[in-house]
């Protein structure tokens, strides 16, 4: 494949607006900003004011706030949903950010908890033709078998959401948005020997059966370059598997440099400790100046990255702003 010309921009900024944890004891740095309590308050009769203060919601699902600027032109993306219909808009609320200059959404993949506040944001932007990029297996209906018995994982319905008035794009291939400036990876390729997806209680139904999904084949990442910086990749859950993923956005862009990884990196639970450390050391080999694992990245991992990456690793949390500026 002839390398794809993404266009270098002149400033990143993410904000992760839902994300497994908040601690609104967390500082920032030079490129971080953090939300802590002050952020809203609410009624509350047992206190003098009648109010108190609340910090962000937090749930087992991620969404994030892309900003891209080239000049003095800046599109935002949303990139990921969160858990619940109501999770995001009630922390865009409460971080005072406004939702309706938002040009698009990306879906990195089909699984629930990136998906389940689309209909919450549709009923805050009411009627509306938002353009979401998906790749066409995000409605592949899955399920989880374990010991306690099978969870079905509740599915996506493109009817549903074009009634909600998403504009639903459907791509399995690499494509460019925001005039070449921002690109989704379309399906990984899986090259790493370490990296071999879901184990075999993730199912999927495919032609009448249930069959095990390892691959999550709809998974997909967003990748910026940054000018003089190199590429900020943002993973959901990272299903491909985080050094697949960086691989293939190098193969893509011809960009060798990575500067920055943020997101799920899915390295949680018994079936993915064993890639903690194949994972952390080709990640270290990358030398990133910015890491910042969430949602499904698990303690274990996060342990293993801020002692390989100090310099690098940052600890997400819901409301946390990471601004990234060209060289």
């Amino acid at each position: 494949m002839d390398p794809i010309a993404l266009t270098p921009v002149d400033e990143v900024r993410v904000t992760i607006l839902m994300d497994n944890t908040f601690d609104a004891l967390l500082v920032g740095d030079g490129h971080t900003t953090r939300a802590g309590f002050g952020a809203a308050d609410v009624p509350a009769g047992q206190f003098e004011t009648d109010r108190t203060a609340v910090g962000l919601l937090a749930e087992h699902g991620f969404s994030a706030l892309v900003a891209v600027r080239r000049g003095d032109s800046t599109t935002t993306l949303m990139f990921d949903a969160g858990l619940s219909p109501s999770g995001i808009v009630t922390n865009a609320d409460r971080l005072g950010m406004r939702l309706d200059d938002l040009q698009g959404i990306v879906l990195s993949h089909g699984h629930f908890d990136h998906a389940g506040g689309l209909s919450g944001l549709s009923s805050k932007l009411g009627a509306m033709r938002m353009p979401m990029t998906v790749h066409p297996h995000a409605w592949t209906r899955r399920r989880l078998r374990g010991p306690q018995g099978i969870f079905d994982m509740p599915t996506l319905s493109k009817r549903a959401l074009t009634a909600e008035g998403f504009e639903v794009i459907e791509r399995s291939q690499p494509s460019l948005l925001v005039d070449g400036a921002v690109l989704i990876t379309g399906e990984v390729d899986r090259t790493t020997e370490f990296e071999h997806g879901m184990p075999a209680a993730h199912e999927a139904l495919a032609a009448g059966d249930w069959r095990h999904d390892p691959q999550v084949i709809d998974d997909q990442a967003l990748v910026v370059n940054l000018k003089n910086q190199g590429l900020v990749i943002l993973t959901g859950c990272g299903h491909a598997g985080v050094i697949n993923i960086v691989r293939h956005a190098q193969r893509l862009t011809s960009v060798p440099r990575l500067h920055a990884l943020l997101g799920g990196f899915h390295l949680s639970g018994p079936a993915f400790e064993p890639i903690i450390p194949p994972t952390v050391a080709a990640l270290a080999d990358y030398a990133p100046q910015l890491v910042a694992p969430g949602h499904c990245t698990g303690w274990r991992a996060q342990h293993a990255l801020a002692a390989a990456l100090p310099e690098a690793w940052v600890p997400s949390s819901s409301g946390t702003t990471h601004q990234l500026v060209r060289a």
